[in-house]
């Protein structure tokens, strides 16, 4: 798939997000308890599902889909995240990886309606996320056992940059048994959930956003993210 039309390219591959910066207590708090956050992702959902039903017109079952990542997007992992808290909110990757193993993250506001309404229309579920790969069959069953059904899940293997992957479900080399498919929405909390944007579309001009509202969906996640690597000024 051809680049969007903004000016941006994608960032190098750094560390995953999730063992980014420290988390701090009022960034989980608004996560965990705020109206707000609930509001945001079930209107959030709520269009993207409404834009869908016109997008996928005309399509054959099957030969379509969407793209979503999974923490933080379908997946809540705030208690993870409190529970950093007290420790200073560093990231240790073995309390990470024995919280993706649990498979205790509930499903966020929205998604599991969204992704069974995907079904419901004709198209294809497929999660891209930069867990390790080691950890893709707890993050099957965890998908799973917050009814999120998808088609297909693509974990990390050795790069954090999801465009490969990307490229894959759409030429259909992402899996023997899975053809290539049209993907008419990505959603996510991350800029670089969406195809070949990075962090520098902010200096863009607004049109360089023309796709979001659109065919891309994004939400809010004010704990971690590729976001806190940008200079405050």
């Amino acid at each position: 798939m051809p680049a969007p039309n903004v000016a941006t390219t994608p960032a190098p591959a750094t560390a995953p997000a999730i063992a980014s910066a420290a988390v701090t207590a009022r960034d989980v708090q608004w996560s965990r308890v705020s109206a707000e956050h609930t509001a945001i992702f079930v209107e959030t959902y709520r269009a993207a599902a409404d834009r869908l039903v016109a997008l996928a017109v005309g399509r054959a079952p099957g030969s379509w889909g969407v793209i979503l990542d999974a923490d933080e997007t379908v997946l809540d992992n705030s208690d993870y995240e409190l529970a950093r808290v007290p420790f200073g909110g560093s990231f240790d990757a073995n309390i990470w990886d024995a919280w993706v193993a649990a498979g205790r993250a509930p499903a966020l506001p929205g998604a599991v309606t969204f992704t069974s309404r995907v079904h419901q229309l004709g198209g294809k579920v497929v999660i891209v996320t930069n867990r390790s790969d080691k950890g893709c069959p707890a993050t099957r069953a965890n998908l799973d056992r917050v009814s999120i059904k998808p088609d297909l899940v693509l974990c990390k293997t050795d790069k954090d940059d999801k465009n490969p992957r990307f490229d894959a479900v759409q030429n259909g080399t992402a899996s023997p048994d899975f053809p290539a498919i049209a993907v008419l929405e990505w959603i996510g909390d991350n800029i670089q959930d969406f195809p070949y944007l990075s962090q520098a579309i902010r200096n863009e001009p607004e049109s360089a956003f023309a796709r979001f509202g659109d065919t891309f969906f994004a939400l809010p996640n004010p704990m971690y993210g590729s976001w806190q690597n940008n200079v405050l000024k």
